[in-house]
């Protein structure tokens, strides 16, 4: 089992610790920091590594809210922005319209909570990665867990809750690094800690192979 903070189109290295675990448990009961990847991801653009911010409700005082009762902010543009910015990025990849369809209709119904956004976009993922954790809840905030749960060593509990952040990408900190190297649209040296979009635009339902 292991634990994550709810992300928005989540990094490689997420997934890449899902390979082989029974349950994913989302934390629910979080207080909702900014600049992290609840509300932002990290995507490659002919101008190099971009971050895609979904705008949330009150955001001046949203690290005293629980990340699960964040309203995104529509009053912003931002899902025709994401959307273009995706399209001019990526349209020319191998599997973009492979997903496209599918992205689209989550974008485009507009769910009120940013965890609901995350959360419809992850069990996509999951499906397309041919991942199969039971996908779970906590019930209340816990601030540190035992390496196991309860007394039972079969079901040890990895805590990975904040241990991916964008700026520990930017400063491409190998030990938050999972995965093999793709082929990526731009630029001639491989980019690593990019949003799982990057990797199933290229590899399509191959990409699962590319998590270990």
């Amino acid at each position: 089992m292991v634990i994550f903070e709810s992300q928005y189109n989540p990094p490689v290295a997420f997934f890449a610790e899902l390979v082989g675990q029974d349950t994913l448990l989302l934390e629910a009961h979080d207080h909702y920091r900014k600049q992290t990847y609840r509300n932002r991801c990290l995507i490659l653009t002919a101008q190099g590594v971009k971050p895609l911010t979904v705008p949330v409700v009150d955001g001046n005082r949203s690290e005293k809210i629980a990340t699960s009762s964040i309203e995104i902010d529509y009053r912003q543009n931002w899902v025709h922005q994401h959307w273009r910015t995706l399209q001019t990025a990526y349209g020319g990849t191998p599997y973009f319209e492979y997903y496209a369809d599918y992205l689209h209709d989550i974008y485009y119904q507009r769910p009120t909570l940013l965890f609901d956004l995350n959360t419809q976009l992850l069990r996509l993922y999951l499906r397309c990665l041919r991942l199969r954790p039971h996908v779970e809840f906590t019930q209340s905030y816990v601030s540190s867990y035992p390496s196991q749960r309860g007394n039972s060593p079969s079901q040890p509990l990895l805590d990975r809750r904040d241990w991916l952040t964008p700026k520990a990408a930017v400063a491409d900190q190998p030990d938050r690094t999972s995965g093999r190297a793709y082929p990526q649209t731009f630029g001639v040296q491989f980019v690593p800690n990019l949003s799982i979009l990057d990797l199933l635009f290229m590899q399509g339902p191959a990409a699962g192979a590319f998590l270990t």
